[in-house]
């Protein structure tokens, strides 16, 4: 008997299916036959929820996107935590929301998934940026910062941590990463206006400053 199941869960079969095997496999690696092997579906139940394997890859990336900026968001919005502790929440949520962010993050570093990667970086850009803008603005009202431009200012950050920091762009010792550390800190109070030292909490956000990284 020919099992018929909601789109919705079909759809999120395919998502699931082609997740673990994009993590197997790299994106380019897997092919469409092996999503419909792993699914146990035909080809034209696969193109009615997706056009291509790329519209899959979108979906995915889309997915994640919701969890991480869902997660974001929340934090941003808790008036009880002070700012530059949201701040520092905020770009950590981008390692630790989901089970499943580490397979995520090792998925998109991998050399065949290169478009997924440029994929999350420009959600990342886009997508973290005006959260943490509506965060500075709120450290300008209590006199925490003085810059004209917030949203620019973290589009800059954002920019900065989300290429310079990311192991696949730039080759840093531990030495040479603890003093980018230093000196991006250094930056983003002048950036923001902000007090000497008055955001060198942000180290959290690289571990311990000392050249712990998410390798």
């Amino acid at each position: 008997m020919r099992v018929v199941k909601e789109a919705e869960e079909r759809r999120n079969e395919i998502l699931d299916a082609a997740d673990e095997l994009f993590g197997q496999k790299g994106f380019d690696g897997t092919s469409t036959n092996d999503i419909l092997e792993k699914v146990g579906i035909a080809r034209g139940t696969l193109y009615y929820h997706f056009k291509s394997k790329e519209d899959i890859m979108d979906a995915l990336i889309e997915r994640y996107n919701v969890r991480i900026l869902q997660a974001a968001q929340e934090i941003a919005a808790d008036k009880s935590i002070p700012v530059s502790e949201r701040i520092i929440r905020v770009v950590m949520a981008l390692n630790i929301s989901g089970g499943s962010s580490k397979e995520i993050i090792e998925l998109i570093h991998k050399p065949q998934n290169a478009l997924m990667h440029q994929k999350i970086q420009k959600v990342i850009i886009n997508g973290v940026t005006p959260i943490l803008a509506g965060i500075i603005r709120e450290g300008i009202e209590q006199g925490l910062f003085s810059t004209p431009y917030p949203y620019e200012c973290m589009e800059m950050i954002v920019a900065y941590t989300n290429t310079v920091f990311d192991d696949d762009m730039v080759i840093m010792t531990n030495e040479e990463r603890a003093l980018r550390i230093q000196a991006f800190v250094y930056n983003a109070e002048r950036l923001l206006g902000a007090e000497s030292g008055s955001l060198a909490c942000v180290t959290q956000m690289f571990g311990s400053g000392n050249g712990g990284s998410n390798e």
